[in-house]
Order: C-alpha cells, then structure tokens, then sequence
C-alpha cells in the first residue's frame, strides 16, 4: 500500500516540473537583440587618437563683374532740306506732243505694260511691277527713236521702288508723257507722267491719288514727314523738276487719301500740280544720274 501511495506521489511530481510551453501548439515570441558592427577607437598610451579628416580639394571662387553697354537711343529724324537734284549741263531735247489720235489696242511690239504704236510712240496699257525697268530698257535699245509715251490705262504700280527706278528712266531717256481723252492714270502711275521731258493733259483725262501702302500695311501717315519711307518720294518729286514746297505740297495732297480710298482729279485739276494749260506741254529738267 505504501509503495502505491510513493509510486503516485512519483507521478503527480512530475507533471508538476514539465515545462507549460509544452502543452500548448501556439508559437512563442522570443525577444530580438540587434548587435551593430563594433566601434574600434584607436589608444595610444591610453589615450584617444582624434580622427583625421581627409584633406579637401580647395576651391577658389571667381568674381565677374559684367557691364552692359547702355542702349542706344532711337535715331531721331530732324527736317531738313530735300537735296537739290543734279540736272545735265548738256541742254535735252524735248520732244514736241503728238495728240493724234491713235488705235491703242494694236501696236508693233509688246515689252511688258508697253505697246509700241510706231517708232516714234509707245502706250501704257497696264500695271508697272518690279520687271518693268528691264522692260523699259530692252524696247529702248530696240525702238531708240521713241520720243512719246501715252499713258490710257494705267492703274497703277505693284512696286514703288522699281516705279521710281523706272521714272527715273523715262526721264533720262528725253520721252514725253501724254495722257489722251480718256486716258486714266492712277496711284503710281502719277509718278511716271511727272517723269516726262514734257507733259500734257487732254481734256476728257482723269487722274487718282491716295497714300501708298508698304508689305506691312503701313501707310506715309504712320510715318514721321522726313522719315527714310517718306523722303524717297519728296526726292523723286525734287528731281522731276518740283521745287521743295511744291513737292511737299504735293506729297501731302497725295497722302489726304488713305490707300483704301482715292482721290479723283480731272484735267484741269492736275494742270495746277504741273502747270501748261490744255494743248500747252509742260517741259521738265533733264536730270542727269539715271542712266539706263
């Protein structure tokens, strides 16, 4: 019996010393320690040597002081004299007028806006551009005897310069400008009739102006008076035999109108800007410095 008693005594002890995690299957979180790699400071004698620090490349800084040169002002443009034109010493020949009338839709030769009409007389029948100085120069050398140019239908210029240049030519080849009944000269085309040796207006001829207009739709009031784009025009006018009022005057008569509009002038009108009466030519200066 005894034995029994010991043997369960035995038994109870140990269950009682198993360790518990074992009954049971839920998993056991254990503390985590992290260990960092060892500092290693370097002793000498005992004592601490400081760190040396590496040596850094040295930089140097440079100042630059920049100067802006100052912006120049816009050129002003003060009104001065048109320069007088210089004419030939050698006394021109001005051709005498023919005012027959003549079959303008047929001729013997067709250069550009010209017709030749006979030897002695060529038409304009059309719009000038930047070609018609070469035009001009090439019936010139074939018709030398040409001494008139009628003007019927001209309505005007695609190129103020090149009509200018062409002007300029008429002039200096001696030919006279006449503008028939009927006959129609506008915008531009005003410029070449003042370029003749001699002039005459028909009864019956009408005449347009209004202001120019450049490729970026500027207009001669959208300049200053004695502006590079406006001067150009007051010489031409100068070396067509105008004095410098007259040429100013004209110049803004001509400008009265916007280019989208014009200003009709008849005969008689036209006649005050460059004198003679009807049947009377108006004889111009020869100028001397455009050959052609």
């Amino acid at each position: 019996m005894l034995r029994a008693v010991l043997l369960l005594l035995a038994t109870l002890a140990t269950g009682i010393a198993s360790p518990v995690a074992a009954q049971s299957m839920g998993l056991v979180k254990l503390p985590i320690a992290f260990v960092s790699q060892p500092v290693v400071q370097q002793v000498h004698a005992g004592r601490p040597i400081p760190a040396i620090e590496a040596p850094r490349a040295p930089v140097s800084v440079t100042v630059q002081t920049i100067v802006y040169a100052p912006v120049p002002a816009p050129p002003q443009f003060v009104p001065r004299p048109v320069q007088r034109p210089t004419y030939s010493a050698v006394r021109a020949r001005f051709p005498g007028i023919d005012r027959s009338l003549r079959n303008y839709s047929a001729g013997i030769a067709q250069y550009g806006p010209f017709r030749v009409l006979d030897e002695g007389r060529v038409a304009l029948v059309g719009e000038t551009d930047a070609d018609s100085p070469r035009w001009f120069r090439v019936m010139m050398r074939r018709h030398p005897n040409l001494a008139q140019l009628d003007m019927v239908e001209c309505p005007g210029t695609s190129d103020d310069l090149a009509n200018m240049k062409l002007g300029r030519m008429i002039r200096t080849a001696g030919l006279a400008t006449y503008v028939p009944r009927r006959g129609s000269v506008r915008s531009g085309a005003v410029e070449l009739f003042l370029a003749g040796a001699a002039r005459d207006i028909a009864d019956g001829a009408e005449f347009a102006v209004h202001s120019w207009m450049d490729e970026h739709g500027h207009e001669a009031q959208d300049y200053e008076e004695d502006a590079p784009e406006n001067r150009r025009y007051l010489t031409y006018y100068r070396e067509m035999g105008m004095s410098e009022r007259d040429a100013r005057a004209f110049y803004r008569f001509t400008n009265s109108v916007p280019h989208r509009s014009a200003r009709w002038l008849d005969a008689r009108e036209m006649r005050r800007w460059v004198g003679g009466g009807a049947g009377i030519g108006e004889r111009a200066p020869q100028i001397a410095h455009a050959a052609y």
